[in-house]
This record gives C-alpha cells, structure tokens and sequence, in this order.
C-alpha cells in the first residue's frame, strides 16, 4: 500500500510530534499487538506514542478498583519503551472522566480507536478527545434499528472493519498486520510477529530465588509450568485434570523426577491450594504473579515445557521461546500459538466442546 492510500494522510503522520492509540487491551491482544506498536514507532521515529488502555470493566462499586487498579497489562506497558504516555486510570467513572479531561489537554493531532467492542461508542470517545484532529476507528455494519451508531461513526475521518483479514486462514497477528498497513503502510513480517518480552534484572532473579525456596534448583528432572485458567469456564481446564497428568507424567520414563508448576490466578489460589492438595503430589508447587506481570514470564523463562489452555500464558510461552502444548477450543483458530516450530495445539473434540473435553490422555500423547 503506497502511503499517499493509508488512512492517516502521509503528510499528517510527517508533521504531528504525536499520536493516541485507544484500545481495550487483554494480555493476549497485547503479546501481538507489541509488535506492531513498535513497527509504527520504528516507522515514525519523529513521533510520541501514547495509549490510552480502556478498562471495559468499568465500575461505580468501589470494592472492586483495587482488583482493576492492578491489572496485570499496566507493569508490561509502563515498560515498554515505544509508549511515551499510557493512561491506565480508566477502571471507575470519576477517574475515566479525569482521564478524558487530561487526554484533552494534550491536544493530539491524530486519534486512532483500535476497539472492537462497540466500536461507535469508542468512535465518540475518540473524537471527544481530539475535537479538531484527525480520528480513525473501527466501524461495524450498521443495523436499522441502530441509528445511533450511523451518528458516532459520522465522528470519525476514516473508518475500517474490525476482523477483515487479506485471506481466509489467517491468524490474528495477520488482523493486526492489516490494521496497521491500512492506517499508516507499516509492515511486520515474518518472525517479526512473535511475541516478545523484556523481563527486567530483577525478575529474573525473583525466579530463580523462588526455585530455590521450592527446592526445583538445582533438580534432575524438568521443570513443567500447567497453567489451566482462562477468563471464562468455557475456556479452562479442571484441576482434577491437572492432578491426572501431573500423576501420569510423572509415572512415564523419563519423566519421574519432572517439577511442576501449577499456575493460578490470584482469585482462584485458594480453591486451587484445595483441590490440588488432596492429591499429595510430589515435587508440584502452586504460583501466581500477584505482585507483577514480571513475574509471570520470568517464571515461564525457566521452564522446559508449557501447558496452558487458550489464554495470553501460551503466546507467552512462544515469547519467552520454550516449547508449549496448547488446549484449545475448535471456535477462533486465529489465536492459535503463531510459532508453530515450538507449539503443539490440542483441540477439542467437538465443534461445541469446551477446553474441560480434552482428556490427559490426548496430552500424554502429545508429550
């Protein structure tokens, strides 16, 4: 795409010192997204990148903003040194209205909404930051009775599908790739893909201490990292499982002194500590990055295999390049582990079937 066809004018992108990225972020999205973010700034070196981070879990009940305040993507991006501004405070009302309030006094020439839920009202959202530049967002079709969504993409100066991808088998980085070619002809290519993470110093040592404290350093057998939680029921794997192959693998040849690191998130540790008790395993640890992302992947850094169910731990397992066996759903193969050399899917059986319908069985064979 020549950049005179880009949906940010050339010439704009040329004179502007910055740009906002609106975009509501899981972990997952951003293992891919990374990449392109730093194509962009590769591309436009004369330019600040700010992202404004959209919390769709918004709320007025105050119990839960400690919960949000943390979020997990906050230390990853802060880190990340292509973003000159991140705006992280967008969890309650008050403080959404603060940060829409504070975007505006920035006075940005160019916004670009990357949200895909309920893009026209992120379209307003866009616009009401920068009442005078030059706004880009995703546009769905638009269905009779919804014309008020006719009028919020009206905001916008350029619009694209959300999901449109240039071929019919495609992963998401292939979406993304095609977001960031319409709107300024920026290429990632290739291994330039891959997910990718800087642990700092620090991390690296948190997890060699923790080994440590676990007696798993030094050890004989592997390390194993199974990590059986998603965000939704439909997605993880039941820890009667977990304790099935732990149990499995560490009766088969080769694998008899193998650790193993059950990853939980910090709301299920207790329920978890629980069920995996019951069994008395041997040489089988809980963990949870409750304190920093960081310590998520630094943890997975050491590991010599991963399993995880479809969530952001098995992108990662591609980014920190140890080798991961991944459950998945039949429904959106696009998100599939894009480093195939080194990943391993299992499906489900059905079209329907849920994570929970992969058996030990199927994963013992493919360990």
């Amino acid at each position: 795409m020549r950049q005179d066809d880009t949906l940010i004018p050339a010439d704009l992108l040329q004179k502007s010192d910055k740009i906002l990225f609106i975009a509501h972020l899981a972990l997952g999205d951003f293992t891919y997204l990374q990449n392109f973010f730093r194509g962009f700034a590769e591309q436009n070196p004369h330019m600040k990148i700010h992202l404004w981070v959209d919390e769709v879990r918004r709320t007025a009940d105050a119990g839960q903003w400690p919960h949000l305040k943390k979020y997990a993507l906050y230390d990853w991006t802060a880190a990340c040194p292509f973003f000159a501004k991140v705006y992280t405070r967008t969890y309650s009302p008050e403080l959404y209205r603060e940060s829409i309030a504070e975007a505006r006094r920035e006075h940005y020439p160019i916004v670009v909404s990357l949200a895909t839920l309920r893009p026209h009202l992120y379209a307003a959202l866009a616009r009401e930051i920068s009442p005078e530049g030059w706004v880009v967002g995703m546009k769905k079709t638009v269905k009779l009775f919804q014309p008020h969504h006719l009028l919020a993409y009206r905001k916008l100066d350029a619009a694209m599908p959300p999901y449109r991808s240039p071929t019919p088998e495609h992963h998401i980085s292939d979406v993304y790739a095609h977001w960031f070619r319409q709107l300024s002809g920026v290429e990632v290519t290739g291994a330039a893909r891959f997910p990718f993470v800087d642990i700092p110093p620090q991390w690296h040592q948190y997890a060699q201490d923790q080994l440590v404290a676990w007696q798993f350093a030094p050890r004989h057998g592997k390390l194993v990292f199974i990590n059986p939680y998603a965000k939704t029921k439909k997605r993880c794997w039941p820890l009667e499982h977990v304790a099935a192959l732990i149990q499995a693998m560490q009766a088969r040849p080769g694998w008899e002194e193998a650790c193993f690191i059950v990853n939980a998130v910090p709301q299920e540790l207790a329920h978890a500590r629980e069920v995996i008790g019951r069994y008395g395993l041997q040489r089988t640890q809980l963990f949870s990055a409750e304190e920093n992302f960081f310590q998520l992947p630094a943890m997975l850094a050491c590991c010599d295999l991963i399993i995880s169910v479809e969530t952001a731990v098995m992108h990662l397992a591609n980014a920190v390049q140890v080798p991961v066996i991944a459950l998945m759903r039949q429904k959106n193969p696009e998100w599939v582990p894009v480093d195939r050399d080194h990943s391993t899917v299992i499906t489900a059986p059905g079209r329907r079937d849920w994570v929970k319908a992969v058996s030990v069985e199927q994963v013992m064979k493919a360990i």
